[in-house]
């Protein structure tokens, strides 16, 4: 988006505020606000509508009324016509459907009360009335997910016109279509996700569960994007981080999983992508890092690429069964390329046991250096804390 389309922007949202203010009464307070970012960095706008907020990222946007999200869009695609999330305790006692109802006949749902909470400049954050929160990611991938909280929830995505869901033979995701786009959905955690009676999408989710959509351009979602929604399907990839370049400055996306793993980025020199990556339980899981064509021009080409662990080097694997291996074992990495942006890369580092371990992910010709992995002006506590309520982090470095 060049700057004078971000203004355009920015005047035309301002403009649909004042209006229903005034369509409102005299004196009524539209609570409308926007920001456009410049000099490379992206740009983003939320402001009041007539039912509720709008959020205006680079590639994901979408408008929320007193009870929904509405018009869920990525790069300009509308995918979900408007998704609620209903507490299952409530919707069971409101229709007596009973505990085991037919997950494809839960349709029609009256979701939890809902309002635009925080925005960083990488992702928009939901709050509900009740324990489930949403989250937007403005990155490529489009990534939405909905946390249970400590109830279990019903969501419904009603789909778009051009949009169509299908079962995977697998039975653990569905697939929704556009027509320049596919995205899959599955849960991480206890719960289940299927095409409903309606033809729409209805997710069951368990308490502390995370419902998960991906998005991908057409032909960018193979083998290795399925491998990932499986480990994420699986809890074995509990955080997904996707890095890009705007104008030479470095873009930093974090999405988490679950409750108990925690990531968080630092300003590094641009030939270096480093991490602290946190989690409450030992066990070791897998970390998703994604790098664009733009971020990878200053790491190096895929295959020079080198992981390192607390400063020690990683071992590459060469297979998804030999990564999952290094869980309790040692830590290693896989890199493959991104769909079909064969420039870019998706680097997975599985980490053999936990609580904190600094990542890094630069040139192999560097890990022989022995470069401190820790990150410059992030203490554990306080990488934790930021990463626990939900801070996506934009870094430039």
């Amino acid at each position: 988006m060049n700057r004078g389309l971000a203004v355009i922007v920015t005047l035309l949202l301002a403009t649909s505020a004042v209006g229903a203010a005034f369509g409102a009464g005299a004196g009524a307070s539209t609570g409308a606000e926007s920001s456009t970012t410049i000099d490379g960095e992206t740009e983003t706008a939320s402001a009041a509508t007539a039912g509720g907020e709008a959020y205006a990222g680079t590639h994901v946007a979408f408008e929320t009324s007193s009870n929904a999200i509405d018009d869920y869009r990525v790069d300009d695609e509308t995918v979900f016509e408007n998704v609620t999330v209903a507490s299952q305790s409530n919707y069971q006692s409101q229709t007596e459907a009973g505990a085991d109802a037919r997950l494809s006949a839960v349709v029609d749902l009256f979701g939890l009360g809902l309002s635009l909470d925080a925005q960083s400049e990488t992702r928009a954050d939901v709050a509900t009335d009740g324990s489930a929160s949403l989250s937007a990611h403005d990155t490529k991938r489009g990534i939405l997910t909905v946390d249970a909280g400590e109830d279990a929830q019903y969501v419904a995505l009603n789909l778009s016109e051009e949009s169509n869901a299908t079962a995977s033979d697998e039975g653990d995701r569905v697939l929704v279509e556009t027509d320049e786009r596919t995205g899959a959905l599955v849960v991480a955690g206890d719960g289940e996700v299927a095409v409903n009676d309606n033809g729409d999408v209805t997710a069951d989710l368990g308490s502390e569960s995370t419902l998960v959509f991906r998005s991908y351009e057409d032909g960018e979602r193979d083998e290795n994007a399925e491998e990932q929604e499986r480990l994420i399907a699986e809890g074995t990839a509990t955080a997904e981080v996707y890095a890009d370049a705007v104008d030479g400055e470095r873009v930093v996306d974090v999405a988490t999983y679950g409750h108990d793993t925690a990531v968080e980025t630092g300003a590094e020199a641009e030939e270096r992508l480093a991490m602290s990556v946190e989690r409450a339980k030992s066990e070791g899981r897998i970390v998703i890092v994604s790098v664009s064509e733009a971020a990878l021009e200053a790491l190096g080409s895929a295959e020079d690429l080198a992981v390192t662990v607390d400063g020690e080097a990683a071992a590459e694997a060469s297979s998804y069964s030999e990564l999952e291996g290094g869980i309790g074992e040692e830590p290693r990495y896989m890199v493959t390329s991104s769909g079909n942006a064969e420039a870019a890369a998706d680097v997975l580092v599985a980490i053999d046991h936990f609580s904190e371990r600094d990542v890094a992910i630069q040139n192999a010709d560097d890990v022989e250096s022995g470069d401190d992995d820790s990150l410059p002006g992030f203490g554990a506590g306080t990488a934790l804390v930021a990463a626990l309520i939900g801070v996506g982090a934009r870094v430039h470095s």
